[in-house]
């Protein structure tokens, strides 16, 4: 069948978890007024002339949307797949919810996807930013290891909290803390099992974790990965305790 979503392959969860499909350095994005133009005329072909409302389930709003994504992720590639992954959901985008709210007429529902598809995109290039800045050193011994490892996961999951995201916001800490894990040169499942060890179930949704929650989370992933507890206060590291708490 002709439609979108029949020509891409459904999102796999290992698919998600791949940080090198996501990683803006691997996936150049050229956007300009041109190719906004060529994407919303794209989106405005499969919003329905009439919409299914309430009344019939909300089907056709919820086919609008599945053939918008599959067109996105045709187009641009597999980066792409957190366009409409909203903070209601526990993601950080916040210009597109889901078929019933968001899509309407057609040129209002493709300046919504533009607007999530570049939100999306900002996003992931600040993340790629503070992980390059948050990442140990290669030549780090097992103990300056540990304090990176630890700060970086605290700035992290505050990363996430910051993005607005509520229910399941912590299923996208999850996610960005084996993402940087694999950044750092980490074997994609051996940095799951880490971040699934340090943070077991201690992270709620809709609830905001106290500090010395995250902190804890953030010692016990150091200590599973190097085994030795990170350094507390220490003068010498004051220079890249100011950097970190930039973020």
């Amino acid at each position: 069948m002709p439609f979108p979503e029949n020509r891409v392959p459904p999102i796999t969860y290992e698919g998600i978890r791949n940080w090198d499909e996501l990683d803006p350095a691997r996936h150049p994005f050229a956007w300009d007024e041109d190719e906004d133009t060529h994407l919303r005329s794209l989106v405005r072909e499969w919003v329905p002339p009439v919409l299914s409302g309430m009344a019939g389930w909300w089907q056709g709003e919820h086919w609008c949307a599945s053939q918008v994504d599959a067109i996105i992720r045709e187009r641009y590639g597999s980066w792409a797949w957190g366009w409409n992954w909203c903070y209601r959901d526990g993601g950080p985008i916040g210009n597109w919810v889901c078929g019933p709210s968001s899509v309407t007429t057609p040129d209002e529902t493709a300046a919504r996807v533009a607007a999530a598809l570049l939100e999306w995109r900002e996003w992931l290039e600040r993340t790629a930013q503070r992980f390059a800045a948050l990442a140990p050193p290669s030549d780090a011994s097992p103990e300056d290891r540990s304090w990176h490892l630890e700060r970086a996961c605290v700035r992290l999951v505050t990363y996430t909290l910051d993005s607005g995201a509520e229910g399941g916001w912590h299923g996208q800490a999850s996610m960005v803390l084996g993402w940087f894990l694999t950044a750092t040169g980490m074997d994609q499942a051996e940095a799951g099992r880490a971040v699934e060890s340090a943070i077991g179930g201690r992270f709620k949704s809709w609830v905001t974790p106290e500090r010395k929650l995250i902190e804890s989370v953030g010692e016990d992933l150091a200590v599973g990965l190097t085994g030795h507890t990170p350094y507390r206060d220490h003068r010498e590291r004051e220079a890249l305790e100011a950097l970190h708490d930039r973020y």
